[in-house]
């Protein structure tokens, strides 16, 4: 269904990086192609030979904090994580729209926060690369306390470091085990992105309200321009 938000009851508006405003087509290269590729190089193996090495240590994590940590792959691999990262940072860029989306959160007085599982060289290179970085209050790494998004130990710990009042936050994600654990905690209104790759078809998301990008919520957004009671933002990482 798509996703209808009470502006009127939104004062924290708290986002995913990769797939909810930048593309999840970088990923989706880095680690499906190029990481095997330079995996493949370093060990003397087939292409086909190192994806079939990689794929269930890949899928053994999946969903825990080390499947974010480019140290953890560095270590497994032999690769340095951080350096391939930068060597193809012209591959980032935000999904379309995303950044009107941000603009229009601002203007609005709204508290805009950025929550991700991505490791800190991850989000600081992809932040300072678009220029996204401006944008944002706090941004919340669930490195920080060792417990990814999917777990609600990790939305306990960022409400007592980084208090906010689920009650009146907004929270959009890519992952429903993500979006699931943020319902659960008890955030009032949660928002999945059914696009996250503009190379991959659109992707059904039925357990929670979802929109094709942020963009389908920018017009309600810009409607309802004013955050009632706001504080002074302050930026925070």
């Amino acid at each position: 269904m798509d996703a209808t938000v009470n502006w009127d009851a939104v004062e924290w508006v708290i986002l995913d990086m990769d797939g909810t405003i930048l593309d999840l087509a970088f990923d989706n290269y880095f680690w499906g192609e190029l990481v095997p590729l330079r995996y493949a190089e370093k060990n003397g193996l087939s292409l086909k030979h190192a994806r079939e090495v990689l794929a269930p240590l890949f899928e053994s994590v999946r969903h825990t904090l080390p499947w974010y940590c480019t140290d953890h792959w560095s270590e497994v691999t032999g690769l340095n994580m951080a350096q391939l990262k930068q060597d193809v940072r012209h591959r980032i860029g935000p999904i379309e729209g995303a950044e009107d989306f941000l603009k229009a959160v601002l203007a609005s007085g709204r508290r805009l926060w950025l929550a991700t599982n991505a490791h800190w060289d991850s989000w600081r290179l992809k932040l300072e690369y678009t220029g996204f970085g401006r944008y944002f209050e706090r941004v919340i790494c669930s490195h920080e306390f060792g417990y990814p998004k999917e777990d609600l130990r990790f939305w306990e710990a960022a409400r007592a470091a980084h208090p906010f009042e689920p009650a009146r936050a907004l929270f959009a994600d890519d992952s429903l085990p993500v979006l699931s654990s943020a319902q659960a905690f008890g955030i009032a209104q949660v928002v999945g992105i059914r696009k996250p790759d503009s190379h991959l078809p659109e992707r059904p998301i039925d357990a929670v309200p979802s929109v094709r990008a942020l963009a389908q919520l920018t017009p309600s957004l810009l409607a309802h321009p004013s955050a009632p009671d706001s504080p002074p933002r302050r930026r925070e990482v």
